[in-house]
């Protein structure tokens, strides 16, 4: 008698992990993330006394052309609202790090552009965030599970970003 998908036998030896097992898969990699995150924010806020969503926004700007970006792009790809962004804005500018520029094409549009001081805390912040990433994430994984890491992160961001 042969055996097919649809037989009881099949069934039972399904390859798709379980309820509890797909649940704890997905509590680790929220897990790692959060104790790697935790490890690598407090290098930056230790060494460079900057907040999370600052770091990330002076990251997007020194890899910005002309180190500059439309304020209303930065604060979407930063994931934060115009009033979170606002603040954000404010405290680093205040700080000497960024400069806000007029458009001279449109006056509606206005840029968040890094100043010297900025790029340089950048380019710091961005060498001690990759050294603590090389110790927490590459020496632990090597080079080919780290690739396959971010591999697999951005096949999820792909699947489940909203077009």
């Amino acid at each position: 008698m042969s055996s097919d998908a649809t037989s009881p036998a099949a069934a039972t030896t399904d390859p798709r992990p379980g309820d509890d097992e797909i649940i704890t898969w997905w509590g680790l990699v929220i897990e790692g993330y959060h104790a790697t995150q935790d490890r690598l924010m407090g290098a930056i806020a230790d060494r460079f006394a900057i907040t999370p969503a600052a770091f990330d926004i002076l990251l997007r700007l020194v890899r910005s052309p002309d180190h500059r970006m439309p304020m209303t792009r930065l604060a979407r790809e930063a994931a934060l609202s115009s009033g979170g962004f606002t603040k954000v804005a404010d405290r680093m500018a205040a700080a000497g790090l960024l400069r806000r520029e007029p458009c001279p094409a449109d006056r509606r549009v206005t840029y968040a552009a890094l100043t010297d001081h900025g790029r340089t805390v950048a380019e710091q912040a961005r060498a001690t965030g990759a050294q603590v990433l090389r110790d927490r994430v590459l020496a632990p994984l090597g080079t080919e599970q780290a690739a396959a890491l971010a591999e697999a992160m951005r096949t999820l961001r792909e699947a489940n970003t909203e077009q």
